[in-house]
């Protein structure tokens, strides 16, 4: 017995974040869940602002501890990657992504959503399933985001993709998330995040000790 409860302690803890769509929080969300699981963090992707990279964020929001793996590609335009990289002469395929090598727990942040296309024929779904993670699914609230978010979950079961969380960024109006809810497997874990008006590494950790028991 004492034996099985230590390998639950030590188990790694592997995450894909993704989204439903753009500007949904991916990072701050990535931020939190980093810190609540003591993890690394990778961004297999940048596509512009490489002056400012998700990976910078992170670093400045969880602290100076936390390890943030090489990016696999830098594109300098800020765009979709497939035309980022068709911009650079540089051609993305999936079999170019391994994830990084640590025994820690690591948090794993895509780019936009599930079809943000890597190249005219593989998307960041194609990812997911060839890195074989289980997701976090970020969803925000807008007009269309229900639609975005049950196409997002169908999307994912049709390739058998884990949704391990359904995670609630900021407020949603109790008819919109309902019906969100409705949509998901029993296992799938709920986690709600409130809105933060300033990102700082206090705030982030306050958030963050607001979440219990995600596993």
């Amino acid at each position: 017995m004492n034996l099985e409860i230590e390998t639950k302690k030590t188990e790694q803890k592997l995450l894909f974040i993704t989204g439903i769509g753009t500007e949904i929080g991916k990072t701050v969300c990535s931020a939190i869940l980093t810190k609540y699981f003591k993890a690394d963090y990778w961004k297999p992707l940048q596509s512009g602002d490489l002056h400012a990279t998700d990976s910078m964020k992170i670093r400045d929001w969880v602290g100076d501890g936390v390890i943030c793996h090489p990016e696999t590609y830098r594109l300098q335009l800020a765009a979709s990657p497939h035309q980022s990289a068709l911009e650079e002469g540089v051609l993305i395929t999936v079999n170019d992504f391994t994830l990084p090598e640590t025994q820690n727990n690591l948090i794993v942040e895509g780019a936009g959503g599930l079809m943000v296309p890597l190249s005219d024929k593989e998307f960041i779904i194609d990812l997911i399933e060839k890195l074989q993670l289980p997701v976090a699914l970020v969803v925000r609230n807008y007009l269309g985001c229900i639609n975005h978010t049950l196409l997002s979950i169908m999307a994912l079961q049709q390739r058998n993709l884990k949704l391990e969380y359904l995670i609630l960024n900021g407020n949603f109006p109790p008819d919109t998330e309902r019906v969100i809810c409705n949509s998901i497997e029993e296992e799938t874990k709920i986690i709600r995040i409130t809105d933060i008006e300033n990102i700082t590494k206090e705030n982030i950790e306050r958030s963050t000790k607001q979440l219990t028991n995600l596993g």
